[in-house]
């Protein structure tokens, strides 16, 4: 994880060098305002945020926002809102809404935390306005019930890692799963609960998850966890990597989100599947189907353990389906 975080340098040291990256170094700008400025900017990636993929955006965010104010001579201390807010406006142009949202988010953040440390008097970016962007359905390809079928139906059952990709796909679709929190089970969290079977997963900041596990990821599981012969490593990792590239052996190493996602996509054309479907897909999928199928909104929320129901809104694509319906009614 180190080799990801920013670290001190001072300008007198990056200066006969090339232009250091905001992941590997404390910006320049940072950096001239002294120690206390560099390592608070330091423990804000550190310190206050855990999540390794927000912790690189928000570098990248604040590293390049930084880089444009000490391309226009600013120092710390001489940013304004009208800076901040000059910055936002030309990063529309060539950036989607979200995306902004997001980068301003950083800068914020990292100024709330300066301000915090006694660094900075004000946050410059408090006032900012970021763009309007209202989202009512998500942008994830969900799959239909006889591509989904057809996807599982066309890996076979010949050898561990076949097993293993069925496994995690129903572990994805049928438990509403997140990819990380689905890549983080041990094999101990696939618990018996009376005649059933329940899944632990290990959600976003740090909560556990209790799930309880549809009948049939509850076999595909099985099939896998046997086949691979590793019930009795409770404490090793549930989904592991081939060994070797080899299909018949497992390593003692967990997959990844991106061992996953070439998994799924080299399975969905194998399949003839041609959405741009990933790891992410498979929750969308099972939430859509639940809900198509007379499942409710507040259980759906509980059972993908989102904050909020509006979450959980946009993964029901059932709306999608309706509209389509409709407008074949149009006859002429």
């Amino acid at each position: 994880m180190t080799d990801q975080l920013p670290v001190p340098v001072s300008r007198k040291t990056a200066i006969a060098k090339e232009r250091p990256t905001p992941q590997t170094v404390v910006p320049l700008l940072i950096a001239d305002a002294g120690e206390q400025a560099s390592w608070r900017y330091v423990e804000f990636f550190t310190a206050n945020i855990r999540n390794p993929n927000t912790r690189r955006a928000y570098a990248r965010a604040c590293g390049s926002f930084l880089a444009w104010c000490d391309e226009r001579g600013l120092t710390l201390t001489q940013i304004r809102p009208h800076d901040v807010g000059a910055y936002i406006e030309a990063l529309q142009a060539s950036a989607s809404a979200p995306s902004v949202k997001q980068q301003l988010a950083a800068i914020r953040m990292l100024f709330d935390w300066l301000v915090v440390g006694q660094v900075m008097p004000n946050n410059p970016a408090s006032s900012v306005r970021g763009p309007k962007h209202v989202v009512k359905t998500g942008k994830t390809p969900v799959l239909e019930a006889d591509e989904w079928r057809r996807l599982i139906d066309s890996i076979p059952t010949d050898t561990v890692r076949d097993l293993r990709d069925r496994a995690l796909i129903a572990t994805l679709t049928y438990g509403f799963a997140r990819v990380t929190a689905a890549l983080t089970m041990k094999v101990e969290d696939l618990r018996p609960r009376g005649a059933a079977w329940v899944l632990r997963l290990h959600e976003k900041g740090g909560k556990q998850h209790a799930m309880p596990c549809h009948h049939a990821a509850a076999e595909a599981l099985h099939a896998y966890i046997a086949a691979a012969g590793i019930a009795e490593d409770k404490k090793g990792w549930l989904f592991r990597t081939a060994k070797g590239h080899s299909a018949t052996a497992l390593s003692d190493r967990p997959m990844d989100q991106a061992d996953a996602w070439c998994m799924v996509r080299r399975r969905a054309k194998a399949a003839g599947i041609m959405a741009p479907i990933g790891n992410h897909s498979f929750r969308a999928t099972g939430i859509t189907a639940y809900l198509a199928n007379g499942g409710t909104l507040e259980h759906a929320q509980a059972m993908a353990a989102h904050e909020s129901p509006r979450t959980t809104k946009l993964y029901d694509r059932t709306k999608e389906r309706l509209t389509q319906d409709e407008v074949e009614r149009i006859r002429l």
